[in-house]
C-alpha cells in the first residue's frame, strides 16, 4: 500500500537546484522555475542536460515550438528571481523585466546575474503525461555575471528555498503548489509517444 503523502515527500529529495528556464517566441521573452533539471550526459565533448516542464506553463510550448532554452542555477541571494518567475505566468505579465537579461547565443534570454547558465538547443522530447521532458544539447555556457568566468555565489537549492522562504511567501507558494498538483494529476495519465520534429 503506497502512502501518496510520504512518497511524495520523499520524492522531494530527488530534485535539482533551482534552475530559470527562459524562452522567446516571435519576439515574446518569458522565464519560469524547475527544480526537475539534471545532466544528461557523461561524455565532456557531447553536453547535455534534461528539464521537465509542465504543459500547463507558459514556456512549454515556446519552447517546443522554438526547440530552443535558457537554463540558468541560481544562487541563495536570488529569492526575489524566484518570486518573480515561479509565483506567475507569463501570460498575465512580462516576467522579465526588471531582470537584467541580454539575448543568448540562441537567442534566448541570458540572465546577467546567475551562478552559472546554458543555452540549449532541443534534441529530443519525451511526453511524461503532465509535463515534457526536454533533452537539449549545451550550444553555449557561461558563469557568474554577465562577463564572469567563475560559478557566483552558493548555488540554490530547492530544499534551502523552501526552508528559507519568507514567511509571508508561504501562503501563496503552497497555494500555487496545490493547484500546479490538482492540473498536473489531471494530465498524467495521458502519456502519448513523440516523435521530435526540430523547428
Amino acid at each position: 500500500m503506497r502512502e501518496p503523502a510520504l512518497t511524495y515527500q520523499l520524492l522531494r529529495n530527488l530534485t535539482s537546484p533551482v534552475v530559470a528556464v527562459t524562452s522567446e517566441r516571435a519576439g515574446k521573452e518569458n522565464g519560469m522555475i524547475s527544480d526537475a533539471a539534471v545532466r544528461a550526459s557523461i561524455v565532456p565533448t557531447i553536453p547535455r542536460l534534461s528539464v521537465y516542464i509542465h504543459k500547463f506553463n507558459y514556456s512549454h510550448d515556446m519552447i517546443f515550438e522554438t526547440g530552443r532554452f535558457g537554463l540558468h542555477l541560481l544562487h541563495t541571494q536570488q529569492f526575489d528571481v524566484v518570486r518573480r518567475l515561479g509565483f506567475a505566468s507569463g501570460r498575465d505579465q512580462d516576467k522579465l523585466a526588471g531582470i537584467p537579461h541580454h539575448p543568448g547565443r540562441l537567442g534566448v534570454p541570458v540572465l546577467d546575474e546567475c551562478f552559472a547558465h546554458f543555452e540549449c538547443s532541443v534534441v529530443n522530447v519525451m511526453d511524461t503525461g503532465s509535463s515534457t521532458l526536454f533533452l537539449g544539447d549545451v550550444m553555449a555556457v557561461g558563469c557568474g555575471a554577465a562577463a564572469g568566468l567563475e560559478p557566483r555565489g552558493e548555488l540554490l537549492t530547492a530544499s534551502y528555498f523552501r526552508g528559507k522562504m519568507p514567511a509571508e511567501w508561504r501562503q501563496e507558494y503552497e497555494a500555487k503548489l496545490k493547484d500546479a498538483q490538482q492540473i498536473g494529476a489531471e494530465l498524467s495519465r495521458l502519456i502519448k509517444p513523440v516523435v521530435w520534429k526540430k523547428p
